[in-house]
C-alpha cells in the first residue's frame, strides 16, 4: 500500500479491508501452518460469549436522600421517586440521558434527563394519591389563575410558594384558596386575601376562616394593626433573586 496513493478515506479502507481479508484468511503463519481466521474459529470462538444486545453506555453512581416532597436532586433539577421512600437514600445511576433510581438493589424510578435548573421532573404514580390531581398546574399557573383574582390573593398565592422549600409543596393551599373564588366571589377573596396579608396569615386555612366569620367585610382597627409586619408587593422575597 505504500506505493499507492489514496484520494479519501473511504478509498483507503476498502484498500485495507481487502489486504486484511488476505493477511488474515489466505496466508498461513509459517511456524504454525495454519490461517488466523482458522486459528481463530478453532481456538477463540468456541470460548467466545455473545455480544451484547445494546452498546455500552458509561455510567455513573451517585447516593441521594429523598426530600420529604419525595423528588430527589440531580445536577440541580429534581426527579420524582415514589413517595413512601420519602427521606430515606438511594443508589441514583446516570448516563448521558438518563437517570435512574435504585433502592435496596431494587430499580424504583426511570426518568429521561433534563437540564432545566430548578425544575421538576414527576411521574403521577409516584405521587400520593392527594396529590395527583395537582400534576397539570405549575407554579406560573398559579400565579396567573391567582392574578385572574386580583393582585392581594397573587401576591398572598406568591408567599405562599415562597415560604415553602420546594414550591410544589405550597400548591394545595393556593389551589384552595383560589378555589373558594367560586363560593365567594373575586371581591370578597381579595379582601380576605388583603387581611390575610395584613396578619401575615398566610395559610389556606386563615382565608377560609375570615370569609366564614366575614372579617373580610370589616376593616381592620388601628390597635389591630398597629404591630403588624409590613405586607407589600413591591417587597420581594428570595425566590426572586434566585
Amino acid at each position: 500500500m505504500r506505493n499507492q496513493t489514496y484520494f479519501s478515506l473511504a478509498e483507503l479502507n476498502e484498500a485495507i479491508r481487502v489486504f486484511r481479508k488476505h493477511l488474515n484468511e489466505d496466508r498461513p503463519i509459517r511456524r504454525l501452518g495454519v490461517t488466523r481466521r482458522q486459528l481463530l474459529e478453532e481456538l477463540d470462538r468456541p470460548e467466545l460469549k455473545p455480544l451484547p444486545t445494546e452498546r455500552y453506555v458509561f455510567a455513573q453512581w451517585h447516593v441521594c436522600r429523598v426530600a420529604p416532597d419525595y423528588h430527589i436532586e440531580v445536577d440541580k433539577h429534581y426527579y420524582s421517586v415514589p413517595y413512601q421512600l420519602a427521606r430515606t437514600e438511594v443508589d441514583v445511576r446516570l448516563t448521558a440521558r438518563t437517570v435512574e433510581v435504585f433502592f435496596k438493589g431494587k430499580r424504583v424510578a426511570a426518568h429521561l434527563r433534563n437540564s432545566a435548573n430548578r425544575k421538576y421532573t414527576t411521574l403521577p404514580e409516584h405521587m400520593a394519591s392527594s396529590h395527583r390531581r395537582f400534576a397539570n398546574w405549575t407554579v406560573d399557573r398559579i400565579h396567573q389563575a391567582a392574578a385572574l383574582i386580583g393582585q392581594n390573593t397573587s401576591t398572598l398565592c406568591e408567599l405562599i410558594l415562597e415560604n415553602k422549600p420546594h414550591p410544589e409543596q405550597g400548591f394545595r393551599a393556593c389551589l384552595g384558596i383560589i378555589r373558594l373564588a367560586k363560593s365567594f366571589g373575586d371581591r370578597r377573596l381579595e379582601a380576605a386575601a388583603a387581611r390575610a396579608l395584613e396578619i401575615g396569615a398566610y395559610t389556606y386555612r386563615s382565608v377560609k376562616s375570615i370569609l366564614d366569620n366575614n372579617l373580610d367585610r370589616h376593616p381592620r382597627s388601628e390597635s389591630e394593626s398597629s404591630e403588624d409586619p409590613i405586607i407589600h408587593s413591591n417587597i420581594r422575597g428570595r425566590r426572586y433573586y434566585n
